[in-house]
């Protein structure tokens, strides 16, 4: 056996097989073989027929491609390890070339790339000043407000912005009625943009138990494609109006928010204030990590393979799949109110899993080059807040994880990779 690499683009090495001419005869010698015993040729008992015979029953083409296949199980794993390269997906094989003689083929290796790399110290990133405005406070006090706001019916009056208006609705599109267009008894608030665009301000000015009949066009990039760009009228009927009332801004509304230790506005300012700083911290940290994320990427130019960036993508997918579950959604129910297909949530993915995979690969290299180590403590500290988490024992979990403990230490020093590059930004 013969072999020879050869670099190509994304990550990927030709590996070229050429057979000793022996072995590829030994080869087509099996495979005759294995073909008679299931060939029955007239005049003569199973498998003591001529070779001439039987060869030219089967075939020399099938016989070629029986002893291809048989050739390859024997030496398949052998020829990549004296290639010395390490598949990341499957290979993909071709048959170069083939006749009785001679076979050679040619098998495409995905591989990890390798890492050149560029300026991860010193890196130049604002981290987001955080600040918290009066006006911000104040905005969040309105929707305290308007959660515990009062409803009454509205006698004698009309749908006004605000309102809430229980109403029945069917829609039609071409004077067909379309599925999910109809509702019946429905509060709607005008003005939440619950509704398609349009739809809430063509109530304003309605009565109670009066049917009208209203216009609207589904935007463009709507979910439901069947339904996007498309104009529908609508028959709506107002059954009842409430109005809503909104209590004062004062220690009566800071109780009612029901926040432990919280029993005056001035607590409830001050609470609020905090809760906007940390949700602006968390934001400016994110983003501070982004910057971070796509500098690194940006300074060290890497080729990754296609197959790389699929298995991201179905991870990526898991995790859309998770999330959707703790909402209590389905990934059918998704692409159904999305309208779209799990092709349309890879493209749209597709450029931020190559990043990701690109980060990890540099940060990898970067474990490396900076010698970070995790000790056996740091992996136990680690268990530990796994099995507070969950409240199970220490043990158990350790026990749950063994075979994962590769996985925990990788994960412990790429985080550590991660804080350098942080420690070490202007």
């Amino acid at each position: 056996m013969k072999i020879n690499n050869k670099k190509l683009e994304n990550a990927i090495v030709e590996v070229t097989v050429a057979f000793d001419k022996e072995e590829w005869k030994e080869s087509q010698k099996k495979a005759l073989n294995k073909l008679s015993r299931k060939v029955k040729i007239d005049g003569f008992r199973q498998g003591k027929a001529p070779v001439a015979v039987v060869k030219a029953r089967i075939g020399k083409g099938k016989i070629l491609e029986e002893a291809t296949d048989m050739i390859l199980q024997a030496n398949f794993a052998k020829a990549l390890e004296e290639a010395k390269v390490e598949p990341i997906a499957q290979p993909a094989l071709s048959v170069d070339k083939i006749d009785e003689e001679e076979l050679q083929v040619k098998i495409l290796v995905p591989v990890e790339p390798e890492v050149e790399l560029g300026e991860y110290k010193g890196l130049e990133i604002k981290k987001t000043r955080v600040t918290v405005t009066k006006k911000e406070i104040e905005e969040q006090l309105a929707n305290y407000q308007s959660q515990f706001a009062e409803l009454s019916v509205k006698e004698g009056g009309k749908v006004a912005k605000g309102d809430t208006a229980v109403i029945d609705f069917e829609g039609f599109i071409d004077g067909v009625a379309f599925e999910g267009g109809s509702g019946e008894n429905y509060p709607l608030e005008i003005g939440s943009g619950s509704f398609v665009p349009g739809f809430e301000d063509q109530l304003i000015g309605m009565g109670v138990d009066k049917e009208q009949e209203i216009t609207i066009k589904f935007p463009d990039d709507y979910g439901a494609v069947d339904l996007a760009g498309k104009e529908a009228t609508f028959k709506v009927t107002v059954h009842e109006i409430k109005e809503k009332h909104l209590p004062e801004i004062d220690d009566e509304l800071a109780k009612d928010v029901n926040v432990d230790g919280i029993e005056t506005l001035a607590d409830l300012e001050t609470y609020t204030k905090e809760q906007i700083k940390n949700r602006k911290q968390n934001e400016a940290e994110a983003k501070f990590s982004d910057d971070i994320f796509n500098a690194v990427i940006e300074n060290t130019p890497l080729e990754v393979p296609d197959a790389m960036i699929e298995t991201e993508l179905q991870q990526m997918l898991r995790e859309v799949e998770q999330n959707l579950s703790q909402q209590g959604l389905t990934m059918d129910l998704f692409q159904q109110l999305t309208g779209k297909t799990l092709d349309d949530m890879k493209a749209e993915m597709r450029e931020q899993a190559e990043k990701r995979v690109k980060f990890n690969l540099i940060l990898s290299e970067i474990v490396k080059a900076e010698n970070i180590e995790v000790s056996d403590d740091e992996v136990d500290d680690e268990i530990k807040e796994i099995a507070t988490y969950y409240g199970r024992e220490f043990d158990e979990v350790k026990k749950l994880f063994e075979g994962q403990l590769g996985q925990i230490r990788n994960d412990l020093a790429t985080r550590k990779a991660v804080q350098l590059i942080k420690d070490n930004v202007k």
